[in-house]
């Protein structure tokens, strides 16, 4: 059984295509994403259908983030729908046909299923950001939904479990890697990748928003052979 973590979407349909035949889930298989499926990028609506098909083929975990947040909020809840169009909900709409009122049945079917977080007996997954003292399903929708990681990162959490987060994008389009902590957005809409990290080995898959695997650039290959060369050159006999 494979088990991945995937970061933000933002409707780079063409990238989450590509990611998901590359990875090739079966039905043991558990793919784990962390919200922000919609707005900004060019096709939220392909991106909705593509996470719903596939939740036949293997175990789709499903988070919310605070743009679904915020599209909930407009559709079902009455809320002014300025802040949320301001904030990339415009392209969202466009991929619905140009009105709210046109999104399918499934598809509002599926943001109501979405989950806060998701917890396992070794890892936390929360779209924004956690508290480290106190158990993340009870912490407010604020930390959930909309805080950026601080440049000084929060402590461990006290459960001792790694926690997975998106929402703050990774300019530089690497994975953000530490013991306690991992962010899976690599700024796909902006320029960057969408992430895929397999949980037990850390084996990072990356789609750029055209579709496109990111391969090791020759130059970097040739770095690392030039640094095993060096090492191995200066080992004692």
């Amino acid at each position: 059984m494979a088990r991945h973590v995937i970061g933000d979407i933002h409707g780079c349909a063409k990238a989450l295509r590509s990611m998901i035949q590359e990875l090739s889930p079966t039905a043991d298989d558990e793919l784990i994403f962390l919200g922000d499926y919609i707005d900004r990028g060019p096709d939220s609506r392909d991106v909705v259908e593509q996470l719903i098909t596939l939740q036949s083929t293997c175990k789709v975990v499903p988070l919310r983030g605070n743009h679904e947040w915020m599209l909930q909020s407009v559709v079902s809840r009455g809320m002014d729908d300025a802040m949320w169009l301001r904030s990339g909900g415009k392209a969202t709409v466009t991929s619905y046909g140009g009105s709210i009122g046109r999104i399918p049945k499934d598809h509002l079917a599926f943001f109501e299923s979405l989950l806060p977080c998701y917890e396992t007996e070794n890892e936390i997954f929360v779209h924004a950001m956690y508290d480290p003292s106190c158990e993340v399903v009870s912490q407010s929708d604020e930390l959930t939904y909309w805080t950026h990681l601080p440049p000084s990162l929060p402590a461990p959490h006290q459960s001792g479990k790694r926690v997975y987060v998106g929402h703050t994008p990774q300019p530089t389009g690497e994975v953000l890697r530490h013991t306690h902590l991992v962010c899976m957005d690599t700024y796909c809409f902006g320029g960057g990748y969408l992430s895929a990290m397999e949980l037990e080995s850390e084996t990072v898959l990356q789609v750029d928003r055209h579709g496109h695997i990111r391969r090791v650039p020759i130059e970097r290959i040739a770095m690392l052979m030039k640094g095993c060369v060096q090492w191995f050159q200066g080992r004692k006999p």
